[in-house]
């Protein structure tokens, strides 16, 4: 097997094992993130009823913050989106990275939530 395939791999086994342990409720939804090259996508998930609440890309900031680097730009992203969890009365939430090191871009998203006020 070629490197990449073994890394892709290794991403699905990852992201398989986070979501065996957590879930999301009506109460405390998951915040699924998904990193690409070129933009970074949030969705607020309720497992229970299977229904995305909200989500957010990196393109809908990208205007805002030119000249950002990319995890100046996550960072921007997750404080504005914790603004639309906040206009839904969600306090809590659970973080659900996809399967990504939680560092770079995913922290950045994570840090900008938490700064927004919101806890997980």
């Amino acid at each position: 097997m070629n490197k990449e395939k073994t890394k892709r791999i290794k991403q699905a086994v990852r992201k398989r094992r986070i979501r065996a342990k957590i879930s999301g409720t009506n109460e405390c939804p998951r915040l699924n993130v998904f990193k690409s090259n070129t933009g970074l996508f949030l969705q607020l998930i309720d497992d229970a009823k299977g229904v995305t609440l909200a989500s957010a890309s990196s393109k809908e900031v990208k205007e805002k913050a030119k000249g950002m680097k990319k995890t100046e730009l996550s960072m921007l992203l997750g404080k504005e989106f914790a603004e639309k969890i906040k206009a839904l009365k969600i306090e809590r939430i659970v973080f659900d990275r996809g399967g990504n090191r939680y560092h770079g871009r995913v922290k950045a998203v994570a840090d900008g939530l938490r700064e927004g006020g919101l806890s997980f």
